[in-house]
C-alpha cells in the first residue's frame, strides 16, 4: 500500500488561512514569530512544578528569512505542521510554528483545528497577552529542563536554521562537535575573533 502525497500549500497562501483563522477567533491577525531560543519558561511563584510562558527577541532575535527556512524543512515530512499562537502582544499574535507527529492526535476539544488537506493544525489558543522578557539575567536563567514535554518543544531552533542555511541541512550531532572543535581550533591560532 502506498502512501497519499502531502500537497502543503505555498507559505503566503498557509499564512493567510492562519491570518483569517486568527481574525475569526476575534485575536490579533497580525503575528510576531518566534523560534525556541526565544521562549522564556520560568517556575511560577506559587505552585511548584507550573511554570509561567513569556518570550524574548532582544537576546536572539530571528532573521527575516528564519520563518520561509522553517516553514520549506518542515513541508518536507510526512509530520503535521502547527501553525500555534501563545498569546498577544502589543497588538500582535505571539507564534511558533510547530512540527511532529505528536500533533496526530491532536483534536478540536484541545484547541487544534485540523486542516487535514494539508497534513497541517492551527492552534490559535486563548485571548491574553504574553509577556515579552528584557531583562538578559531573567532569560538567562529561564528553565531549559527538568520539566514536563509541551507542545512547543517541537518547534525549530535559530540555530538549526542557521545550519540549514550554512549547510543546506541539520548538522548530525557528530558534525556539530566537530564544527564546535574546529572554531576552538581556529581561535587558538588566531584565524578568527
Amino acid at each position: 500500500m502506498s502512501k497519499q502525497a502531502i500537497t502543503r500549500p505555498a507559505l503566503d497562501e498557509a499564512l493567510e488561512a492562519w491570518k483569517k483563522c486568527l481574525a475569526e477567533n476575534k485575536l490579533p491577525a497580525e503575528p510576531l514569530w518566534i523560534f525556541a531560543e526565544n521562549l522564556c519558561i520560568e517556575p511560577a511563584d506559587a505552585t511548584p512544578g507550573k511554570f509561567h510562558f513569556a518570550f524574548q527577541t532582544r537576546f536572539t532575535p530571528p532573521d527575516e528569512d528564519a520563518l520561509e527556512i522553517t516553514y520549506d524543512y518542515f513541508s518536507e515530512t510526512d509530520a503535521r505542521i502547527v501553525f500555534y499562537r501563545l498569546g498577544s502582544h502589543a497588538g500582535k499574535s505571539v507564534c511558533i510554528l510547530l512540527c511532529d507527529p505528536w500533533f496526530e492526535t491532536k483534536k478540536a476539544d484541545q484547541g487544534f483545528l485540523p486542516r487535514d488537506g494539508w497534513k497541517m493544525s492551527f492552534h490559535p489558543g486563548r485571548a491574553g497577552d504574553i509577556e515579552e522578557v528584557t531583562d538578559l539575567t531573567r532569560w538567562v536563567r529561564r528553565v531549559k529542563r527538568i520539566r514536563a514535554l509541551h507542545d512547543f518543544d517541537f518547534s525549530m531552533s535559530l540555530e538549526t536554521v542557521d545550519q540549514i542555511k550554512l549547510h543546506g541541512r541539520p548538522l548530525m550531532p557528530y558534525e556539530r562537535m566537530a564544527d564546535k572543535m574546529l572554531t576552538r581550533l581556529r581561535r587558538m591560532f588566531g584565524q578568527i575573533d
